[in-house]
């Protein structure tokens, strides 16, 4: 594979290209989905590579599925027909240059999933629907979608950079609805590892049902929410999509130039002095952990935002060309048919100083938020989520559960509101979509909110 790319990248600079790089997937997506009593499945093997190209500021691209000699000579051809054709139509842009780098990254999870059968993987997943069904009759329907991908990534640049990584994702989601009477409830879990197929081993079969399971009931003796301006207090799971979706989003550099509200905050301040966000590619086992990100890019922390200052926007080759910057390692593509975007890793609040504990003290009323149904927010600020896990606060303990809430508000407005940051720490897992996906993780300890908008009744 080497000596084929080394080969492509001569012929790249043979043609008088300022700038080429190609990358190469060549990985296996496994995928069970199982709906109450069905059971699908499949195995996909994806291979191919995508080249980009730069010349007189202007960047072509293009990808193809067959990866030898003449395939990859016809891709550059193509994307360097595309710069040619659009040469003085388009703004010009430039591509951050890096030093030579030539690494290989092997990584070795607990148990290949390659290694293990489908048939396996299809009696786990039903043992864990059967057990979420025997724990509570009153659950009507059981959705459970997995997937696993393993293989390697390949990156090299007319830099003289060559970067071989491994790669490993298994993904669980589940979602169950349930009914009593003419009450209807539903929950979702989502969770992942990246030791390969080990998520069982992890958490276990029966500690996974019983946490969604647990999550159904107390929405049967839940009540409705008040509505209006509460102290709330965040648990990490909606730290972390509050953060990831609410916050960062706003500082991916192609988003922040497109107007963002962080647009002009670099160097302001954005939120409360207890707040410090970081998005990171070091967190062990975190769907947002590598090396290299997909422009061969050595991934690092950013500290994004730091004790309320607007510290520092993620970017990626060319963003940081255009914000006279340097990359960040933020550069992601779901797969070689696209080229990649500013994408987050693992982002999160950093943890504090206070005990959980003393987060509720003082709260007369107010509410206790631990996991979220899903939720949108945009580049004005503005955000919504739904919540489907969540407690009253009461004389600063926690009380009754609630059902059908949400919460609301500015997230800059929000992040000013932070009065408590308490000093635990977890993350989570899931998947972005940014017109392409790419899994990530994101989390925090504990936060108190000192004014947040509760959806209810009035």
């Amino acid at each position: 594979m080497e000596d084929l790319l080394y080969k492509a990248i001569s012929y790249g600079r043979e043609l008088g290209l300022e700038f080429i790089d190609i990358r190469i997937d060549d990985y296996t997506i496994n995928s069970i989905t199982i709906r109450d009593s069905a059971v699908t499945s499949s195995s996909i093997n994806v291979k191919g590579a995508s080249i980009r190209v730069l010349s007189e500021g202007v960047i072509g691209f293009a990808a193809t599925g067959i990866v030898n000699k003449d395939s990859l000579k016809r891709a550059i051809d193509s994307a360097y027909r595309q710069v040619k054709a659009f040469k003085g139509l388009t703004e010009k842009m430039g591509v951050y240059t890096v030093s030579s780098r030539h690494d290989v990254v092997k990584e070795k999870p607990i148990v290949d999933p390659r290694d293990v059968g489908f048939d396996v993987k299809i009696s786990d997943l039903s043992e864990l629907r059967d057990l979420i069904s025997k724990l509570d009759s009153r659950i009507k329907a059981t959705t459970i979608n997995y997937a696993d991908i393993a293989g390697r990534k390949y990156y090299i640049s007319s830099e003289d950079r060559y970067i071989e990584q491994d790669m490993y994702y298994t993904w669980l989601y589940i979602w169950v609805s349930a009914r009593e009477a003419d009450i209807l409830a539903s929950a979702r879990l989502e969770t992942g590892t990246r030791q390969g197929y080990a998520l069982f081993k992890k958490y276990g079969i029966e500690d996974i049902a019983k946490k969604i399971v647990g999550r159904v009931e107390k929405q049967f003796r839940a009540k409705t929410p008040r509505g209006g301006s509460f102290p709330v207090i965040l648990a990490p799971e909606v730290v972390g999509v509050f953060t990831h979706e609410a916050f960062g989003h706003l500082a991916e550099a192609d988003l922040t130039l497109s107007g963002s509200i962080l647009r002009d905050k670099v160097g302001k301040k954005v939120a409360s002095k207890l707040v410090t966000i970081v998005d990171d590619p070091l967190i062990p086992d975190a769907f947002g952990t590598f090396k290299y990100d997909d422009e061969g890019i050595e991934a690092y922390p950013v500290t994004i935002v730091e004790k309320g200052i607007l510290k520092q926007l993620m970017t990626d080759r060319i963003y940081a060309s255009i914000t006279n910057s340097k990359p960040t390692g933020n550069a992601r593509a779901q797969d070689y048919n696209v080229p990649p975007l500013i994408r987050m890793r693992t982002t999160y609040i950093k943890p504090g100083d206070m005990s959980i504990e003393e987060l509720f003290e003082g709260i007369d009323f107010g509410y206790y938020v631990v996991s979220f149904r899903g939720g949108q927010a945009n580049l004005d600020g503005t955000f919504q989520v739904g919540i489907q896990e969540a407690y009253e606060i009461v004389n600063g303990e926690i009380g009754d559960p609630v059902r059908n809430m949400s919460i609301s508000g500015n997230t800059i407005e929000t992040l000013h509101n932070v009065t408590g940051v308490a000093k635990d720490f977890e993350i989570g897992y899931g998947r972005c979509g940014k017109g392409q996906t790419v899994y990530v993780s994101d989390g925090g300890p504990h936060i108190r909110v000192e004014k947040l908008m509760v959806g209810g009744r009035a």
